[in-house]
C-alpha cells in the first residue's frame, strides 16, 4: 500500500486507464489474433506508448500494461524463442514505465506520480476463445497456479509499481492467484472479476466468495469487478460490503457482450456521457480505484479524473 497512499490520501479515489486493445483498434490496429494487444510488442509498440501517453493526459492515476493476453507460451507460439518471449513481457512494463516518466517530467499541478500496473490476464485470456467469460478451463488448481507463476515471475522482475489480475472469472483462478502470489510478498496486486449479473462471477459461483478470497491474500490491496456491464457494478459492490476488507477496485466496458465466434463486440451500449455521474455512485459504494475496460476511451477517462477532481 506503500506506493498507492498517496493517490489515495490526494483525492477520494485512484483513476485508472481504460481499454487499451480497444482503443488501439479504434485507432486502426488490426488485432484479430491470439495475442490481442500483446502482438503490438513486436510490430509496433509506438502505438501501445502512444495509448498509454494519452490515458496518462487523460487524467490516469494507474495505466496498465499490454501483458493482459501475453504470455510465454502465447509468444511460442507464434514462433518466438523462450527468451525473446520473456523479452517482450518485460517490455511491456518499460513501455508504460518510460512515458509515465516522460509524462512526470513535465511535472502537472494537482497531480500525484503515476503508477505502473502490469496486466496479469486470466488464463482464459491465452486460450483466446472468450474463456474469461465463462471459467471452466479444466485445469486443476496446481496447473493453474503453476500457470500464473511463472508469468509473475518475469513481469516482477521488471518492477512495475504494482499488478492489476484481471478478468478472472472463477474462484479456483482466484485460489491459484492467491497461491502465486504468496512467492511475491513484496509487490501489491489488485485482483477483479468478470461477472454475468448482479451477484454471480462468469461461472456462476457467488462474487462475495471472490471476495472472501482475496480478503485473505496479504498483498492484495483491493478486489473488485472488470470488464462488466456498467449498471451491474453497484449491486456487485452492494452484494460483498458486509464482507470486504480490502477497498473496490471497478473498471467496467460499456456494457456489450464480446462474441468468440465473430470476434465482435455485440449488444447495446451504454451512452459515453455521464461517467463522472457513474463514478460518483461507484465510489459511495466503495470503489477506491475507478476506470473502464473495454470499449472505453481517454474521453471517458477525462471524466473520471474529473469526477476525482471534485471529490479532492
Amino acid at each position: 500500500m506503500d506506493r498507492i497512499d498517496p493517490l489515495f490520501q490526494a483525492s477520494g479515489f485512484a483513476v485508472l486507464d481504460g481499454g487499451l486493445a480497444t482503443e488501439l483498434e479504434r485507432r486502426g490496429a488490426d488485432l484479430r489474433d491470439p495475442l490481442w494487444s500483446a502482438k503490438l510488442l513486436f510490430e509496433k509498440p509506438s502505438a501501445i506508448a502512444d495509448v498509454h501517453r494519452d490515458y496518462l493526459q487523460a487524467g490516469a492515476d494507474i495505466i496498465t500494461t499490454a501483458s493482459y493476453q501475453a504470455s510465454v507460451p502465447g509468444f511460442m507460439n507464434r514462433g518466438l524463442s523462450r527468451f525473446d518471449a520473456e523479452r517482450l513481457l518485460r517490455l511491456s512494463v518499460k513501455l508504460a514505465q518510460d512515458e509515465r516518466d516522460l509524462f512526470w517530467q513535465t511535472r502537472p499541478t494537482n497531480r500525484r506520480r503515476p503508477l505502473v500496473a502490469a496486466s496479469v490476464g486470466c488464463y482464459g485470456a491465452f486460450l483466446h476463445d472468450g474463456s474469461e467469460y465463462r471459467g471452466a478451463y479444466g485445469l486443476t488448481l496446481s496447473q493453474l497456479t503453476d500457470w500464473h507463476r511463472d508469468r509473475l515471475a518475469i513481469l516482477v522482475e521488471a518492477s512495475p509499481d504494482l499488478l492489476a489480475c484481471e478478468t478472472i472469472p472463477c474462484l479456483i483462478e482466484a485460489e491459484a492467484l492467491a497461491l502465486a502470489l504468496a512467492d511475491f510478498p513484496n509487490i501489491s496486486a489488485w485482483l477483479s472479476f468478470s461477472c454475468r449479473d448482479e451477484l454471480h462471477l462468469g461461472t456462476g459461483e457467488e462474487f462475495s466468495d471472490a471476495v472472501s478470497i482475496v480478503n485473505d491474500i496479504p498483498n492484495a490491496i483491493a478486489v473488485g469487478v472488470n470488464c462488466t456491464a456498467p449498471w451491474l457494478i453497484e449491486p456487485l459492490l452492494c452484494s460483498a460490503q458486509a464482507i470486504a476488507r480490502k477497498p473496490f477496485v471497478v473498471y467496467p466496458n460499456l456494457g456489450e457482450s464480446w462474441n468468440s465466434p465473430s470476434h465482435r463486440w455485440i449488444g447495446d451500449a451504454t451512452s459515453e456521457s455521464d461517467w463522472n455521474g457513474r463514478a460518483t455512485r461507484w465510489y459511495g459504494a466503495g470503489a477506491r480505484l475507478i476506470g473502464g475496460c473495454c470499449r472505453t476511451t481517454p474521453a471517458i477517462i477525462q471524466q473520471i479524473a474529473r469526477c476525482r477532481d471534485a471529490i479532492r
